[in-house]
């Protein structure tokens, strides 16, 4: 079989390919060469990207093949997220490969404003020698506000105490005793403007903190204060900026973003109170190695039909140990649950009984779906796609957890309502030390079958000689049965059987056997997974 093919779209480090390892071919395209791209996207089986490959609705429609696109860095502005969840594909990032050296990166801005590095080392380059004007300020005794006290503003507020500063902070998210774990003081943001001499903005881009600093901000703030972002462009907004530098209403500005990239014709840039660096965030050794690394492990796991935890676009979490092993299970089941639907299914329980029920097993529900809907649509189903294809087909999902299993040690069960027909459930658990996939429960039938690629599920009212009629029309249609258990709520009642077979089963043998046992029902089930 042929390596699934991996598209290297920009330079990455070469830890970044050693870490893909050897199962991948390994492919180089310029990602800004647009027709070249489109071009090698045909049969690529994931992208990896930095900031300067746009992968959009066209690219991901160009890649029929694509399961997962990788940024190696944290912002995903040139990725449409929304096209690749409708496709099916994965999106990863690494979000925590540059937050220290965009940690680094703050403090140096904040250095640079109070002691006019770069002003000063400009002048002296230039042959001046002017000490008298770039007399600065210390960080001792001042007061620092961080407006987002996330990952980045943790990391700030470690080096910035060195200097004996004082940290003030808003953020609605954090907890007052996770602040006082820091050694900060959380504030509100207006009181924040007025008491802060530095000012540094570590907020995600929405559109609720777009220009969240402009006019009546700037206002609040001392004359003598600064402002730095690292972030994202367009948290401050740029014009209000320039009318506060320009006004004396603040004193300077440090920026390593901006709304468009590269800045051109800004009259920020010239400002001789404003230090400005090109996106230099995670531009360091370390951080451009550490986020290949990551996405490369990403792209593993993706390739590998794994759930990548921290994917942008799939409501996962940690996949604890002791869960992984449901995972499969669990989508083996959704494909059983859609062979058995007679018409189409409006809402899905999946339920979790056991100890299973004490972990996080959110993923239990993902893998349902993708099980449920693997054999229901001709796109590609994945963890990213399977809740919204649920959603568009009108189909309420739930996740129920239950401590009590009486009868097995952990029971994944999911049940369904159909539009024009009756319940479905079928139940699945895992047994002994190899955690062998069976089938315990088809529509209230107990069973006990280990799950396997093909198996037929038959009702029929239960009399005897029908084990020895459907046997020999199977084997007289070179079927061979495998394995076969037979369960019954009274006898004389309607049987359930289950047979795993070693090949597939031709539509015209099943209605012939459906025929001559009169079946109530008859499903062929293939599980593919």
């Amino acid at each position: 079989m042929s390596k699934p093919v991996v598209l290297i779209a920009e330079e990455l480090s070469p830890a970044t390919v050693d870490a893909l390892g050897p199962d991948f071919e390994i492919r180089n395209v310029d990602g800004t060469d647009r027709p070249a791209l489109l071009s090698a996207l045909s049969d690529a089986h994931a992208i990896l990207v930095r900031s300067a490959t746009k992968v959009d609705a066209e690219a991901i429609a160009a890649a029929p093949q694509l399961q997962v696109i990788a940024r190696a860095g944290v912002g995903l502005d040139n990725v449409d997220i929304k096209a690749a969840t409708t496709a099916g594909v994965m999106v990863v990032n690494a979000p925590t490969s540059n937050i220290i050296s965009a940690a680094e990166l703050t403090v140096g801005h904040i250095l640079s404003l109070a002691r006019h590095i770069p002003a000063a080392h400009a002048s002296l380059a230039a042959g001046a020698w002017k000490r008298s004007s770039y007399t600065g300020v210390e960080l001792y005794e001042k007061t620092v506000g961080i407006i987002g006290l996330g990952r980045i503003g943790a990391l700030i507020t470690q080096r910035l105490q060195a200097f004996g500063v004082s940290v003030i902070a808003f953020d609605p998210y954090v907890t007052t005793a996770r602040a006082q774990q820091l050694g900060v003081e959380l504030v509100s943001l207006e009181d924040l403007l007025r008491r802060a001499d530095f000012t540094t903005i570590h907020m995600p881009k929405t559109p609720e903190t777009v220009g969240m600093i402009s006019d009546d901000q700037f206002a609040l703030m001392k004359p003598t204060a600064f402002v730095v972002n690292v972030a994202r462009g367009g948290l401050i907004d740029e014009d209000a900026l320039h009318r506060a530098l320009t006004s004396n209403t603040i004193a300077g500005a440090g920026l390593d973003v901006f709304v468009s990239e590269p800045p051109k014709d800004s009259p920020l840039v010239s400002l001789p109170n404003v230090v400005v660096t090109p996106h230099l965030g995670a531009s360091t050794d370390e951080a451009q190695e550490k986020a290949g690394v990551a996405v490369a492990k990403s792209v593993r796991l993706a390739l590998g039909g794994e759930l990548v935890p921290d994917a942008v676009n799939v409501a996962g979490g940690v996949i604890d140990p002791y869960v992984r092993p449901g995972i499969p299970l669990v989508e083996k089941l959704g494909q059983v649950f859609t062979a058995m639907a007679t018409s189409p299914v409006t809402s899905i329980d999946v339920e979790v009984h056991g100890e299973l029920a004490d972990y996080d097993v959110s993923v239990l529900k993902l893998a349902a779906l993708k099980g449920v809907f693997t054999d229901v649509v001709s796109d590609q189903v994945s963890y990213v796609n399977a809740p919204l294809i649920a959603e568009q087909r009108g189909v309420t999902v739930r996740l129920i957890t239950d401590g009590d299993s009486p009868e097995y040690r952990n029971l994944l069960t999911i049940r369904g309502a159909q539009s024009d027909g009756p319940a479905i459930s079928v139940s699945g658990t895992l047994t002994g030390p190899k955690q062998v996939e069976k089938l315990v429960e088809i529509n209230g039938y107990d069973v006990e079958v280990a799950l396997d690629k093909h198996h037929v599920v038959m009702a029929y009212t239960d009399r005897p000689g029908i084990v020895a009629v459907y046997g020999k029309e199977f084997g007289d249609a070179g079927i061979n049965i495998a394995a076969m258990q037979i369960a019954r709520q009274s006898a004389g009642g309607e049987a359930l059987s289950v047979l795993t077979v070693d090949s597939p089963v031709p539509d015209e043998v099943l209605e012939h056997v459906r025929s001559t046992i009169d079946a109530a029902s008859l499903r062929e089930i293939d599980i593919t997974l």
